[in-house]
């Protein structure tokens, strides 16, 4: 092979090498490492990367003043393309009465609604180590297992935009917002009632492990209240796989609920 002929021949492999590096970063955008808080979880990760995808399995364990609550969650999520995450959860309450309270008095068990959710992060930072996602929740919930057949089975709709921002301070140290309204519409009623949720966290993850601890402050505002609860809580990853999440819920200006748990088992295939 001629000398110049081996030139364009180099150059030819050269331009290849970099298309293909370029498609091969297109395939994988950048993405930020944020520790996701437990209790009030994302859709997916902020970046989420096409293919990505969860398992979760989550208890809920409250008393109030004249009832226990044990709640279960089942929750899928997915990246069908990069940045713009699914998800699909299901929700059960059981109540036992407690006090001598009358059965009639407390609410009754219930598949609370399925959640659907889409989460698309429109801005992601490696220099500054932001994120920020928009997305969008529809709720639909259900009436009392008792009532089945009796009645409205699905009983009210739930329309709730968010916003999520989320940014990394060094190493190991995360702070993120996640706030959204509650436009819930009860079937068969005139009006909306809007109630607003404003999530803030603070983690610290363990260096060179996939842990973290941290606090996340739950504030709910209704009927011109703010309803606070801090929920320290601990993130432990088992192996490649599998991780669990332990929260602590301490209600701060909730007069008639106690203290509560929260576990969430994580799955990552």
């Amino acid at each position: 092979m001629k000398t110049t002929e081996r030139i364009i021949f180099t150059g030819i492999l050269s331009i290849l090498g970099c298309i293909s590096s370029f498609a091969q970063a297109q395939s994988k955008p950048v993405k930020v490492s944020h520790a996701e808080p437990i209790f009030q979880d994302l859709v997916r990760d902020l970046g989420a990367r096409k293919g990505e995808k969860e398992f979760n399995l989550g208890a809920d364990f409250s008393s109030g003043t004249d009832y226990r609550e044990n709640g279960y969650l089942a929750e899928y999520e997915f990246a069908p393309v990069n940045r713009l995450g699914l998800e699909v959860e299901t929700d059960f309450s059981f109540f036992t009465p407690k006090n001598n309270s009358a059965r009639e008095q407390i609410p009754g068990n219930r598949l609370d609604g399925i959640r659907l959710s889409a989460q698309y992060t429109f801005f992601v930072s490696e220099k500054s180590q932001t994120s920020m996602a928009l997305g969008y929740t529809q709720v639909l919930e259900f009436t009392d297992f008792k009532n089945y057949g009796r009645g409205k089975f699905i009983t009210a709709l739930v329309y709730s935009p968010f916003f999520v921002a989320a940014k990394k301070w060094g190493s190991n140290i995360h702070t993120l917002v996640y706030t959204y309204p509650m436009i819930q519409h009860e079937l068969g009623e005139k009006g909306t009632l809007v109630d607003w949720q404003i999530n803030t966290s603070v983690m610290y993850s363990l260096p060179n492990s996939g842990h973290f601890i941290g606090m996340e402050v739950n504030k709910e505002i209704t009927h011109g209240k703010m309803f606070v609860t801090l929920r320290p809580q601990i993130k432990i990853k088992l192996d490649s796989h599998f991780a669990v999440g332990i929260v602590t819920g301490i209600p701060v200006s909730h007069d008639k609920e106690n203290m509560s748990s929260f576990f969430r088992l994580v799955y990552e295939p």
